[in-house]
């Protein structure tokens, strides 16, 4: 156990096990599959462009990003280990990468400025952590993401 980061539990495995096992589910796969093909807009009329409402990218959108949403909610609310997450869900980031431009501009849209709140929150934590971990691989890994 690193000093001051509480050690992760039994619970703790068990529930990253499962948010695996959500991840093979079918239509989520074949969402994240197009969410990162395809998903690279920074402004609103792009994401619009892309994602018109009741079309299958809107959907395959609104998959992924509340997946990964709900997953950060379980850590900002103390129930998923942070640290251990960082070990492997570098796909959350992803996500956060993706949308991080755009949201300002959905959240003004939707009248919402706390949606993806827990995403960006946990993002910005799993940035630092890795920034310690391994300085420049948070760069080259945003780089590469946002192409």
């Amino acid at each position: 156990m690193m000093s001051g980061v509480p050690r992760a539990t039994y619970d703790d495995v068990k529930l990253l096990l499962t948010l695996y096992e959500v991840r093979r589910e079918d239509r989520l796969r074949e969402a994240r599959r197009w969410f990162v093909a395809s998903f690279k807009v920074k402004t609103l009329d792009a994401f619009n462009a892309l994602c018109p409402p009741g079309s299958e990218p809107n959907a395959s959108y609104r998959m992924v990003t509340t997946y990964w949403e709900m997953v950060a909610s379980f850590m900002t609310s103390g129930v998923l280990s942070q640290e251990l997450f960082f070990e492997s869900g570098r796909e959350l980031l992803l996500c956060w990468e993706r949308i991080r431009d755009v949201l300002p501009q959905i959240r003004e849209a939707n009248k919402n400025p706390i949606e993806f709140r827990n995403l960006e929150s946990v993002a910005h934590a799993y940035i630092d952590w890795w920034n310690k971990q391994a300085p420049g691989a948070y760069q080259a890994f945003s780089a590469r993401v946002r192409g």
